[in-house]
């Protein structure tokens, strides 16, 4: 029997095999892509030079930056010394890329549609304003964000509540819960830290998310120096790994969120100083006391300039914003993800009654070895300038991943001033 003749495909079949593979693998390179277009259609002849072609006819290869977009500030991100990727899973391995894009996750291994990749615990929790609240009204665990069964029996108060003259609404889950609130509750506790209350109260009256996390997050590197060097080096390792622009930033180049208006200048100031009234600088004799028991050895000075200057403050909340899950998790390995308006992969909270803040990584989507891991930083049911427009809020750039560029051909103009009109209004009305 002879060999079975190979064809070339008209330019349509292509063109449309093409897309289709970098929707499927937006991070692949040309000669990769080429590669795995061979190996799906085996009875086609097509050169590389063919398929870079038509890449570039379909806006598919980035063009190399402006001078002006040189220029342009993007969030930036440092790889975290001497983490163990092992300990959540084997099928991802981080990669950085470049200055601009930073790190990502890149799977180890071919892993199939709908598998589990990892499942992973906060490495703090500043919860949506929802569970915060059940959990100031101790219908919720302080530590893991479950909501409780107020019957059983295994739920625990906070146990300075029962010594001190200044109730702590926190509970918790069971002994365990307990125990590991070890890690960020005492400085955040009414009754053993009575100097973070204004910082509390500030947290709860503007819904500020960036400086509810910052808060968990300054709280956790400060106990952790307290139990050991080591414990304190690695958790900071975590908070410096993560990527980051601050609020300065933010302003001076304009970048802006679509929804409820940001904290102004005057709360930057306003947060800051019931900051260092919760962790550094208590008003009070009796406050200065509380805070001096939970902190009894110096804290680490580098820390102590990195968290509490000014300057470091305000990159410390837009660390937060640029990292946080949806809903309100600040996670090591997750924080690692990068965009795109096709994920393969989606985030979801599937242990609810027994630990809510656990997240697992599902894959959307079959996905090959080498290929880069995706989750979506914004609602993929919006339109392309919707999206772009939510992603240039923090200073990501115009996205140009497939689905963008596909769309953006297809865009009508808008009418001037009418989207930002439908912005405020869908803002008033609590929608956004």
């Amino acid at each position: 029997m002879s060999p079975q003749t190979k064809i070339s495909p008209s330019e349509d079949d292509l063109r449309a095999a093409l897309v289709a593979l970098k929707t499927r693998y937006p991070s692949l390179g040309i000669v990769k892509t080429h590669s795995i277009l061979l190996a799906s259609y085996p009875d086609w002849t097509v050169s590389e030079k063919r398929t870079r072609k038509v890449l570039q006819s379909e806006g598919l290869i980035l063009d190399t930056p402006s001078p002006q977009a040189a220029d342009f500030v993007y969030p930036t991100s440092r790889l975290i010394a001497d983490l163990d990727i092992s300990k959540w899973s084997s099928k991802v391995q981080v990669r950085y890329y470049d200055k601009r894009k930073g790190k990502g996750l890149v799977a180890t291994e071919d892993i199939e549609e709908g598998e589990a990749i990892w499942k992973e615990d906060p490495f703090i929790l500043a919860p949506e304003w929802e569970i915060y609240d059940l959990q100031v009204s101790s219908a919720a665990c302080g530590y893991c964000s479950t909501p409780l069964d107020m019957s059983s029996p295994l739920t625990q108060p906070c146990p300075a509540s029962s010594s001190s003259q200044v109730h702590c609404p926190i509970r918790f889950c069971n002994r365990l819960c307990l125990s590991r609130s070890a890690k960020h509750h005492p400085l955040l506790c009414s009754s053993q830290n009575p100097g973070c209350i204004p910082l509390l109260k500030m947290i709860k009256e503007t819904q500020w998310m960036a400086l509810h996390a910052f808060s968990q997050c300054t709280s956790r590197i400060l106990l952790s120096g307290q139990r050991s060097a080591e414990e304190e080096d690695r958790d900071w390792k975590v908070v410096v790994g993560l990527a980051e622009l601050g609020l300065e930033e933010r302003y001076k180049y304009g970048f802006r969120s679509t929804g409820a208006p940001e904290p102004d200048r005057e709360s930057w100031k306003k947060a800051h100083a019931t900051f260092l009234q919760a962790f550094r600088s208590p008003k009070t004799p009796a406050d200065q006391k509380s805070l001096a028991k939970i902190l009894k050895k110096p804290v680490n000075p580098v820390i102590e300039k990195a968290l509490f200057d000014y300057d470091p403050f305000l990159k410390g909340l837009g660390k937060m914003s640029l990292n946080l899950e949806a809903h309100g998790g600040l996670y090591t390995l997750h924080s690692h993800l990068n965009h795109s308006c096709t994920p393969n992969v989606s985030v979801r909270h599937n242990d609810r009654r027994t630990a809510l803040s656990r997240i697992t990584l599902i894959a959307k989507r079959s996905i090959v070895a080498g290929e880069e891991l995706f989750v979506t930083y914004v609602n993929p049911e919006m339109d392309v300038r919707r999206r772009r427009r939510e992603l240039q809020a923090w200073g990501f750039g115009e996205c140009s991943c497939v689905r963008c560029l596909q769309e953006a051909k297809h865009m009508k103009p808008e009418a001037e001033g009418m989207d930002d009109l439908a912005a405020e209004l869908k803002a008033s009305l609590g929608v956004m």
